[in-house]
Parts: C-alpha cells; structure tokens; sequence
C-alpha cells in the first residue's frame, strides 16, 4: 500500500507545483478528473486508454473478465473486448426495459477497475508507481468512487495515489451515499496544503483558450477573458468546440464536453438539449445515476414545456426515475408533482402514478415508507390502465399495475396474496399475448415470483423459476446470485458456489458474492476457501461486518488470535453492538488472561441481546474460571434454556461435577455422550456414577 498524499490549493498549477516537490515512486499517469471532460469516469476512462491496450495485449483474459468495467469506463476500448449488454434486456424491443442497476453498481465497477490496474502493475514486475488523479473536487461521483476506492485498497502493490483538490470542502454526491471520498482521503492519505505562487506577470490571455480547455480552468484571468466576450461571440466558440470534439469520433467526449459546449452554444434548446439527451440516456441505461440525474436537470433548465412538450416530458421522466435511484425520492416526487399539474395525457398519469407508488414502497428509506399511499397510488395506476383502448396494452399495463401491487403486498407481509397477483398476472399475459410479445416483462413477472416463493420456504419452487429466467436471460449475474441463494437454503453447497461463480464472471466484483462463497465453501470445509473469500469480501468493502465477524471466528479457531482481534476490533469499530463480536471479544480477552475484561465484554452483548446462548455460556465459563460456581451455573442453566448445545450442556456439567452435584452432572454427561459419543463425557459420566454410589446425592447449589 503506497503513502497517498493530497494535495490541496485552489488552483491546479500550485499543485503541480508542490508535486514536482515531493519524493513520489516513478509515474505512471497523470489524470484529470474534471467532469466536464468526458462525464463519468473521466480519469478512469483517461487512465484505461493509456494503459488498456498494453495490459489487454500482455494479460487477454483482463478483457473477457472486466468488459463490463472497461466499456462502461472506456467506450473507446469497444473493439477490443466482448460486448457486454448481451442479456435478453438489451435486445428488448422498445418499451421493454424494466431493469435498473443497483446504485452500488458504479462502485463494483470501480473495485473491477482497480482489480484490472492491480494485475496489469503485476504484469509489469510490480514495483512503486506513482497515479496523479487532478480535479477530484470537480470529478463525477464515478470518479471520486474510483479514487476513493483506490485509496483504501491493500492489495495495489507500491501504488501511491496523490489526489488534487480545491481547498473548499470536498462534497458527497447527493442521495444515500455508498462510499464518501472525503472520509477516505482523510483517513487514507498525507494532506499537504500547497501554498499560492506568485501570478508572473503575462499578456492578457486569450479567451478562446477557456472554451478550448472545455471550462476547466481555474485561472481566474482565463475565466474573466472569457465573461468579456459578447455572448454571440461565446456561443460560436463553443459550438466551434463542439464540432472539433464530435469529429474525433471518442464517444466518451458526448458525456462531458461536447454537451457542455452545445448548451452553451447557439443554439441550446435544439443541439444543446439533443446533445444532453443522448448523454443523460446513455448514462440512465448503463447505470451512471448521479450523471444521468445532473443531465436531466441541466436538459429540464434549458427545455421549454409550452413547445417542446415531448422532450419536456422524456427529461421530466428520465430525470425522476434516476433521482429515485439514487435515493433522492423528495426531488423525484417533486417532478412527479409538477408533470401531474402540467398534462392531462392519461398515459402519462398512469405512469406518474405508478412512479410515485414506487417512491412510497421502495425508494423512500424504510422509516418514510408509506404502504397505505403506495396502495393508493399504485390503484390509480391500474385504473387508469384499465381504460386504455388497446386491450393488448389495457392487459399489460393491469398486470404490471398488479406486479407493482405485489411488492406492496411483500413489504406488508402479504406473502400469498403477492403470490396470486404475479400468478393471476402470468397467466393472463400468456393468454392475451403472443409468445413473442413482452418477453423481458414475462421474465420479470417470473423472477419476482421466484423472489416470493423463496420468501415463503417453498425452495424447489423458487428455483425452478430462477431457472426458467437464468435460461432467458443467462447473462444477467443477478440471476445466477439468486439462483446460488436458493441453492445454498436447499444445502447443494456445490451448485451455488458454480452459480456465484458464474455470476462473479459476468458482473464486476461485488463483496455479496464472495460473503456467500465464503460461507458456502465453509459449510463444505475449506477453511482456506473460506478465508479467502471472506478476506476479499472485506477488501470490496470494509464495512462489510458479517466478513469481519466470519474470518475473526475461523481466525480464533485456527490460533491466529492476534489476526482475529483485528477484525473484532474494526469490526465493533463499525458496529460497536455486534453481539458476535463482542462475544469473540471476551474470549479474546480472557484467553490474554484479562477474564474480568472479558466478562465486561460478554455482558454487553446480553445486553443487546438476552437470548443469546453463545453469550451467557461463555460469560458461564468465564464466571466459573474466575471462582464463581454460582454465577457460572446461573449462566449455563439460562444457556441450555436457549439452546441444547452439547458443548453448553458438557461445560454445565464439569461445573456440577466440581461443585459434588454428580446427579445433574451425570444427566447432562449423559445427554452429551447420546448427542456425540463424546469420549470424555462418557469417562466424566462413570466418574460422576462411581460418586454416586459411594456418597449422598447432590449438594445444593
């Protein structure tokens, strides 16, 4: 893990300035995150074409395994690896598309990148390096994910990262955040404050370099040339700019510059709004949220309602839908409100009014979810469905009207009813539709079946409509995770390690995976499997607690005490009520001989948790070892109350035993020598009736 430094000035070139200052590894690339660049992943992208074509050519088999990551980051690397959009969604006909990505998408992306740059340093025999990533305070959240990420990972050999920023405070994307670049670069990295240099003294810059570098610049002179133009001669600037940067052809400039230029340009309600569009679509459709959400709004300040009623509504609509992904449901509803109050289109009502359902159900945060409203909403929607002429349409949209009705009936706990809704729904579309017709929706009405069953035990189910959807769509990997899920409940431990496997080689990493190929591989054991993935789990996301808590307890019975007290201590780091950890966390402690300590730490689990057997028959041990028989008793019967453990019943069992009470001992010696066959019960088990026969029975407790 290299020393990451972050420099911060106001201005890029005093930056620079300090950087050429510093004793840094040799460098690799220096990259500029301005997002007015090329949109999302802008420094990714810039870094990916200075090294893809070499790694691609020394390790191949980077481009089958990180296609997603490449051609997301880097459209300009098309030619050289597997498409990536080949499931059944992107060859849908128009309409069809029904699936939106996680908003942890971007961040799996940027742990695929990372992997993809780890191994090409490796291929290059290793060694420190140096990756300048400049801008960050004005880079897209893909980028900020990207440098956040490397940042905080181990495994990138000698990379040392050196981030750019401005002096203001770094912001975090709006909505739920996923990981915060601000907190990474000041527990990740040296910050180092550069001072001001001096300006030398220089004719009055040239305005036309302002729009050449894209509205990059931080020069305050640039900037004030350019504010100087007459606004005809700014705009022809801009979509000379425009023109230039279309011509070469690099479809990653339609993401950042060139729209920037054409909504500045003469004509912005036109190629600005187009130029916008064809951005904020490509990002929406490939999960690009944040980007998608600032195109939309920057299209809906320029699109005039009153004449450009359709393209009013498409950003209106596109706009809601990624804001409500990204967790921003206020803003969304807002836009649903103000299209509500501009149409009276009843298909656009039907679409707002399921829209805004959703936002009550799903994307609300649980404490604001409103499944009364989401009813109301999501009825309205059908009504109005239920009107439409066309009874091929009039049939679909009831059903998905009644397919987002089921999601309610899930959250409220509705399990059959949801059930009838998605089956009453299938069956209808099979019905009065051709087989060719809504094939992805089809899928979806399936999948979502297969997602009740399975919430209602009936696994055989589940699985065979995960299946039928795996044979319609096999290259979507959320499928195949799920198919592993019910695999693993059904204990074919083999199979749904394949089907993880399989997912993890059509997805970028993704810490669930290997969470769940580690347990798998555990319940099989391979303990080294197991650690494995667990350890990489944790390497994707360190606040990843149930990996913390998994690799601290294989760690503890393998004897590596010190490796499993780091991972109980960042662990209640993160999650200070763990009560598995703090269970791991008394055992450690008493092990070190701190058994008073130890306790302490037991006690706080009960206290989160009073029905927790693991606890009180540990706190039982702890109490008997520290010369209290009767509080270890008390634990231990409270222990057997919980749970019939044969390990709890045995330790019950050696205190009786030492404190002249062979009755109760024997018994319990005896339920733990029929359970296990336990060699050292039985021996204890004679001892105890040889005790009996010469002497009186138990003494009281």
């Amino acid at each position: 893990m290299g020393n990451h430094r972050w420099i911060r000035a106001a201005r890029r070139r005093d930056r620079d300035l300090l950087r050429d200052r510093l004793d840094l590894p040799p460098v690799l690339a220096v990259l500029d995150a301005h997002r007015r660049l090329r949109g999302p992943y802008t420094a990714a992208g810039t870094l990916m074409r200075l090294i893809g074509q070499d790694a691609l050519k020394r390790l191949p088999e980077l481009g089958p395994g990180h296609n997603i990551e490449i051609l997301t980051s880097t459209p300009e690397l098309a030619h050289l690896v597997p498409p990536a959009w080949t499931t059944l969604e992107w060859s849908a006909g128009e309409g069809e598309r029904t699936r939106f990505y996680s908003r942890l998408h971007t961040l799996n992306i940027a742990n695929g990148l990372a992997e993809f740059l780890r191994d090409y340093l490796r291929a290059l025999g290793g060694g420190p390096r140096t990756l300048v990533i400049e801008n960050l305070h004005e880079a897209d959240a893909t980028d900020q994910e990207f440098a956040a990420v490397l940042l905080r990972r181990r495994d990138l050999g000698g990379l040392t990262v050196v981030a750019g920023t401005g002096t203001a405070p770094i912001a975090d994307p709006p909505g739920e955040l996923v990981i915060s670049l601000a907190r990474i670069l000041e527990t990740c990295a040296e910050r180092v404050d550069a001072p001001a240099a001096e300006v030398p003294d220089a004719p009055a810059p040239d305005a036309r370099a302002y729009v050449d570098g894209d509205g990059t610049s931080d020069d305050p002179r640039l900037l004030e040339a350019y504010e100087r133009l007459a606004p005809a001669e700014r705009a022809r600037l801009h979509d000379e700019r425009a023109a230039e940067l279309t011509g070469r052809g690099e479809f990653s400039l339609l993401l950042g510059a060139v729209p920037y230029h054409a909504e500045h340009g003469g004509d912005p309600s036109g190629a600005g709004l187009a130029a916008l569009r064809t951005a904020m679509d490509h990002c929406q459709g490939i999960g690009l949220y944040q980007a998608a959400a600032e195109l939309g709004l920057r299209g809906r300040a320029i699109v005039d309602r009153s004449c450009q009623e359709e393209l009013w509504w498409h950003f209106t609509n596109a706009t809601s839908t990624v804001l409500a992904s990204l967790g921003r449901a206020d803003e969304s509803l807002a836009l649903y409100d103000e299209a509500r109050a501009a149409t009276d289109d009843p298909a656009i009502q039907m679409e707002l009014a399921y829209g805004t359902a959703m936002l009550y159900a799903r994307h609300y945060p649980e404490p604001r979810r409103d499944y009364q409203r989401a009813r109301a909403w999501m009825n309205m929607s059908i009504a109005i469905g239920s009107l439409l002429p066309d009874p091929r349409k009039r049939a679909f949209h009831s059903v998905f009207g009644h397919n987002g009705l089921a999601l309610v009936e899930v959250r409220q706990k509705r399990a059959q009813e949801a059930l009838r809704l998605l089956e009453e729904g299938i069956a209808r579309l099979n019905r009065e539709l051709a087989p060719h017709e809504h094939v992805l929706h089809r899928a979806v009405l399936r999948y979502n079946r297969a997602q009740v069953l399975g919430a209602m035990g009936r696994l055989e189910e589940s699985l065979d409509d995960y299946s039928a959807v795996v044979a319609l769509d096999p290259d979507f990997p959320e499928h195949h995770f799920n198919v592993g899920n019910i695999l693993r409940r059904l204990h074919r431990e083999e199979e749904a390690i394949a089907a993880y496997e399989r997912a993890l080689r059509l997805s970028p990493p993704f810490p669930e995976a290997y969470y769940n190929l580690g347990d798998a591989r555990l319940e099989l054991g391979d303990v080294q499997g197991a650690l494995r993935d667990f350890g990489y789990t944790i390497e994707l996301d360190p606040a990843h607690v149930d990996a913390r808590v998994n690799r601290a307890g294989l760690l503890y019975e393998l004897g590596e005490t010190d490796a499993a007290w780091q991972d109980v201590t960042a662990g209640l780091d993160l999650a200070p009520a763990n009560v598995h950890l703090l269970c791991l966390k008394g055992q450690l402690l008493a092990e070190r001989g701190e058994v008073e300590a130890g306790l302490r730490a037991l006690s706080a689990a009960l206290r989160h948790d009073g029905h927790l057997a693991e606890a009180w028959a540990l706190r039982g041990v702890l109490a008997y070892r520290s010369g209290d028989p009767a509080g270890a008793l008390r634990d231990l019967d409270r222990a057997a109350e919980l749970s019939d453990a044969p390990e709890i019943r045995f330790n019950r069992a050696v205190v009786h035993q030492e404190s002249g009470r062979y009755a109760s001992a024997a018994a319990d010696y005896e339920a733990v020598l029929a359970a296990t066959g336990d060699e050292e019960s039985g021996e204890r088990l004679d001892a105890c009736l040889a005790a009996l026969r010469q002497g009186p029975a138990d003494l009281p407790a």
